[in-house]
C-alpha cells in the first residue's frame, strides 16, 4: 500500500488504530487492554468480569491524579471503546447467553505492539534475522527449481555440509553458540511467537467480515435458494483456498501433530533452560506458547464454522415461510368457502367423480383392551410418632462436572492420550464411584474415548466410615483411554 497523503489521512481520521494513539486515554486503554488481553492471550471475557477488573484500574489512576481524572465508570468506558466511532473493542453474545462479551480488535492490537517497539531495548540482535532471511532465501529458491538436475545437486551439497558436520563433531569439534547469539535468536524467536498470536485475531477478523458479508447477503436476498447457496459457497471455497486460508490451513495442521507438539515442548524445556536464555528473564507463559498458539488458532476455527451454522438457519428459515405461504393458501381458501356458505354459485365450479376418498386400513382398528377397575380398601391411616433424621438430606454428593472436564482437558493437552486410572492418580476422586461414574460419562459423551474390553484397570479411591475409619475401595472396570 502506497503511503501517499491521501491514503494516510484517511488513515488518521477512520483507522480505529490510530484512533487510538491520537486519544487522551490512549495510556489508559493501551496498557489496561495489554495487561488484560495480549498478556494473558484472553480471546474474549464477559462484560461484569471485565468492568470490575476496569474499576480496579481506575481506581488506582483516581488516587494518584483525583477523581476528576477519569469521571466515568468502568462499563461506560468498555461500551464507549467498543462503540463505533472508536473500534478499540468488539462487544458480542456468545451462543446461549444474554450476557454481553468484549474482545480485542485486530487494530487495536496492532497498536499495542506498536508501542511494545517505542521502548528501549538492553540488547538488540541482527544475526538471527539476517539468518532467517537468507533461509527464506534458500526455501524459495529450492522449492520453485522445476529442473530435477539442479535440485538433485543442491541436495547433494546439503548432504556434504551435514557429513562434513560430522566429521567434525567426531574428531572433538563441537562448536556451540555463544552467550550473545543465544540472546540473538531468543529475542527473535519471542518477536515472531508474539507477531503470530497477533496475526490469528487479525484472520479470525478477517473471517468475521466473511461471515458478515454472508449474513447482510442472506438477508436481502430475492432470488432462489440454490442460487445464494451456490453463490455462498464459491465464496467460502475462495476464501478456504486463498493464500490467507492455506496458510492457516497448513498452520492447524502443523499444529494438531501430537508429536509436533511434545517436539515443542522439549525444546521450549531446553531452551529456557539456558543460563543466557534465564538472563532475559523471559515471560512465564513462553513455556507454552504453543498452547497459547493453538487456542488462538481455535477461536479461527469456531468463527470459521459460524458460516456453517449461518447456511443451515437460512433453510431452516426458508423452509418455515414456505410452510407458512401454504398455510396462508389453505386458510385463504377456507375463508373463500366460508363467504360462499350462504350464498352458494348457482352454476358448475367444478366436476369431482367422488367427492372424498375414504380409506380404512385393517391395521388401524384398536384391539380390544379391557376397563382396569383399581380397587380401593377403606383402611383407616394412624398418625406416626416417628422422627427421622433430616441430616440425611442434607448429606448430597455434589459431582463437578466441569472441573473434571478440566482435568481431562489438561491431561491431554501435555500428552496424546490418557486411561481413565491414569486420570485418578493424577487427579485423585473426592466423591468416590459418583466421580468415577462421572469420567465415564463424560468419555461417552463429551470427549473421544476408546474402551478396551480385554485390559482390565484397577481404580482406587479413599472414603470416611460412620466410624471415622478410612476405608479403601477399588473398581474394577475396562480400560477407558481418553483420546485428543
Amino acid at each position: 500500500m502506497a503511503l501517499d497523503y491521501a491514503t494516510l489521512d484517511t488513515l488518521r481520521n477512520h483507522h480505529p488504530a490510530w484512533k487510538l494513539l491520537r486519544s487522551d486515554h490512549a495510556p489508559l486503554v493501551a496498557s489496561f487492554l495489554h495487561r488484560v488481553f495480549v498478556s494473558s492471550n484472553v480471546r474474549g471475557m464477559n462484560a461484569t468480569d471485565l468492568a470490575e477488573a476496569l474499576e480496579d484500574e481506575l481506581y488506582g489512576l483516581r488516587q494518584r491524579f483525583g477523581d476528576t481524572a477519569f469521571p466515568k465508570n468502568g462499563m461506560d468506558y468498555l461500551n464507549d471503546w467498543a462503540s463505533t466511532e472508536k473500534g478499540w473493542l468488539r462487544k458480542y453474545y456468545r451462543q446461549g447467553t444474554d450476557e454481553p462479551q468484549f474482545d480485542l480488535t485486530s487494530a487495536t492490537e496492532k497498536a499495542i505492539a506498536w508501542l511494545g517497539t517505542l521502548t528501549e531495548r538492553s540488547f538488540v540482535g541482527t544475526e538471527s534475522r539476517l539468518m532467517t532471511l537468507f533461509e527464506l532465501l534458500r526455501q524459495m529458491s529450492a522449492g520453485s527449481e522445476i529442473d530435477p538436475a539442479k535440485r538433485i545437486t543442491e541436495l547433494h551439497k546439503r548432504r556434504e555440509e551435514i557429513d562434513a558436520e560430522i566429521a567434525r563433531v567426531l574428531s572433538g569439534d563441537v562448536p556451540i553458540l555463544d552467550d550473545t547469539a543465544l540472546k540473538d535468536r531468543f529475542q527473535q524467536f519471542m518477536q515472531l511467537a508474539r507477531e503470530l498470536l497477533t496475526d490469528f485475531r487479525e484472520v479470525e477478523h478477517n473471517f468475521r467480515m466473511l461471515d458478515r458479508r454472508v449474513r447482510e447477503r442472506i438477508a436481502l436476498w430475492e432470488g432462489s435458494k440454490g442460487a445464494l447457496l451456490e453463490e455462498i459457497m464459491g465464496e467460502r471455497d475462495a476464501i478456504a483456498d486463498s493464500d490467507q486460508g492455506k496458510s492457516f490451513r497448513a498452520f492447524w495442521d502443523f499444529l494438531m501433530s501430537s508429536r509436533r507438539q511434545e517436539e515443542l515442548t522439549e525444546l521450549l524445556s531446553t531452551v529456557l533452560s539456558l543460563a543466557p536464555v534465564a538472563d532475559l528473564q523471559p515471560d512465564a507463559r513462553t513455556r507454552r506458547v504453543h498452547y497459547d498458539w493453538l487456542e488462538a488458532s481455535e477461536h479461527t476455527q469456531r468463527t470459521v464454522a459460524q458460516l456453517s451454522q449461518q447456511l443451515r438457519r437460512f433453510l431452516d428459515d426458508q423452509a418455515w415461510l414456505e410452510n407458512r405461504r401454504i398455510m396462508d393458501i389453505l386458510h385463504g381458501i377456507e375463508a373463500q368457502a366460508l363467504a360462499l356458505r350462504e350464498h352458494p354459485p348457482t352454476k358448475d365450479i367444478m366436476n369431482l367423480a367422488i367427492p372424498a376418498a375414504s380409506l380404512e386400513l385393517p391395521m388401524e382398528r384398536p384391539l380390544f383392551t379391557p376397563t382396569l377397575k383399581p380397587l380401593i380398601a377403606d383402611i383407616e391411616l394412624h398418625a406416626g410418632t416417628e422422627e427421622g433424621d433430616m441430616a440425611a438430606l442434607y448429606d448430597q454428593v455434589v459431582v463437578d462436572t466441569v472441573q473434571l472436564a478440566r482435568n481431562i482437558t489438561q491431561a491431554l493437552q501435555e500428552r496424546a492420550q490418557i486411561t481413565l486410572a491414569e486420570l485418578a492418580k493424577a487427579y485423585p476422586l473426592e466423591q468416590g464411584l459418583a466421580e468415577l461414574v462421572a469420567y465415564v460419562q463424560l468419555g461417552s459423551q463429551t470427549f473421544a474415548a476408546v474402551v478396551d474390553e480385554s485390559t482390565r484397570d484397577l481404580v482406587g479411591w479413599e472414603t470416611t466410615a460412620e466410624d471415622g475409619v478410612i476405608v479403601h475401595r477399588t473398581a474394577n472396570l475396562p480400560r477407558m483411554i481418553f483420546v485428543r
